[in-house]
């Protein structure tokens, strides 16, 4: 963690997002999401500017890069089978197969310190915007 930590930065404002962003999620009825990118000149890890948050899988499937990985930050409520309401709080870690090398290993090199600093529980590797269909079942819905 040590050294992910000097080559990879967060602004204030960013980890006050991050926060805000898990709080206010945590007891939502519909699914939420950020989308989170890193700038390759400055290793800034950041939220894109393009929208703020989405409200279904099918807006993020939509708004993914074809050949740039990202981090889907994803609160999604879902009915477990026991019947119980759950509201996980995930990090979807995009990487298409298309990306290049040099993209992959910077993203792999952060995927932790984003996993730490965003506290979700999980994380669910995806490579294309059509596996955001099965997230449901990945995460337990009835």
């Amino acid at each position: 963690m040590a050294s992910e930590s000097r080559l990879y930065v967060f602004s204030q404002e960013s980890k006050d997002h991050l926060r805000k962003f898990r709080l206010g999620t945590s007891r939502a009825s519909t699914p939420n999401a950020v989308i989170y990118l890193i700038d390759k000149n400055t290793l800034e890890i950041k939220q894109d500017e393009e929208k703020t948050v989405y409200k279904s899988l099918e807006e993020i499937g939509d708004d993914l890069p074809d050949h740039s990985p990202r981090f889907v930050l994803l609160s999604y409520p879902l009915t477990l089978p026991s019947g119980r309401l759950s509201v996980p709080y995930v990090l979807l870690y995009y990487l298409p197969v298309t990306c290049n090398a040099e993209l992959r290993m910077v993203y792999a090199g952060a995927k932790e310190l984003m996993r730490n600093t965003a506290e979700v529980g999980k994380v669910i590797e995806i490579d294309s915007a059509e596996d955001l269909e099965e997230l449901p079942s990945k995460l337990g819905a009835a």
